[in-house]
């Protein structure tokens, strides 16, 4: 089962899931974030996503703080970039006394994800504020505004764009707009919207479009995203 809410970090959600055996349970979509994860006792992070990546069968509970597109870099100290399709221990990407010090605090908590959005929170102060650029460009690729457009109202040469998404994002400005969109077209089919409608919403060419992209990105087709089958 999972649960999520707002985190008191602003922008970040705290999440709890126990993976189920059902077959096709636990698909993880890409949504352009990066979490900071407990599982057994352990910190991980889990990095960009460009595909669907399970948890089905994983072993136990997890919980987990997803930061908003474009912080947890800042905050962990990380590129996106070298995270990219990655689950991987705190321990192997931090100096060894400092993952010790952020799991010893997860763990005196009792609780896995109340200590994970105290640890996200002591993160954020402890790190200079993430640059106000990157929400923005989060803001207009989300809107569905055409990359070239976005790097022009933010007086960005498309290199400098480029270079800021790969850091903060994990992929370039191009991969986060696709993923931004499948999440946008995602929202709008639960509404119960028609794949038609949903894909011209959401700023695909045709419906066949948005099957493509949801079958690259996701793995599955939209029915089976909105559990149709």
């Amino acid at each position: 089962m999972y649960m999520e809410r707002a985190a008191r970090l602003t922008g970040a959600v705290v999440w709890t899931n126990t993976p189920s055996k059902a077959p096709g349970a636990g698909r993880v979509l890409p949504d352009g974030c990066m979490d900071l994860l407990w599982h057994d006792g352990r910190l991980l992070v889990a990095g960009p996503d460009t595909r669907a990546h399970s948890t089905a069968g994983g072993g136990g509970p997890w919980a987990g703080v997803r930061f908003f597109p474009g912080t947890a870099p800042t905050f962990l100290g990380l590129p996106a970039y070298e995270l990219r399709d990655r689950r991987a221990e705190l321990a192997d990407l931090w100096p060894a006394a400092r993952a010790r010090r952020l799991t010893a605090r997860v763990h005196a908590a009792g609780d896995p994800a109340r200590g994970l959005e105290d640890a996200a929170l002591a993160l954020a102060a402890d790190a200079n504020p993430p640059d106000p650029l990157l929400r923005r460009i989060v803001t207009a690729l989300d809107a569905g505004r055409p990359v070239a457009a976005t790097a022009d109202e933010l007086g960005l040469g498309a290199r400098q764009l480029h270079r800021r998404a790969l850091t903060a994002f994990g992929y370039g400005p191009k991969t986060l707009a696709r993923v931004l969109r499948l999440q946008r077209a995602l929202r709008l089919a639960r509404t119960g919207l028609p794949p038609a409608e949903t894909a011209a919403a959401a700023g695909y060419a045709d419906q066949p479009h948005l099957s493509r992209d949801v079958r690259d990105l996701a793995g599955a087709t939209l029915g089976e995203l909105l559990g149709g089958g």
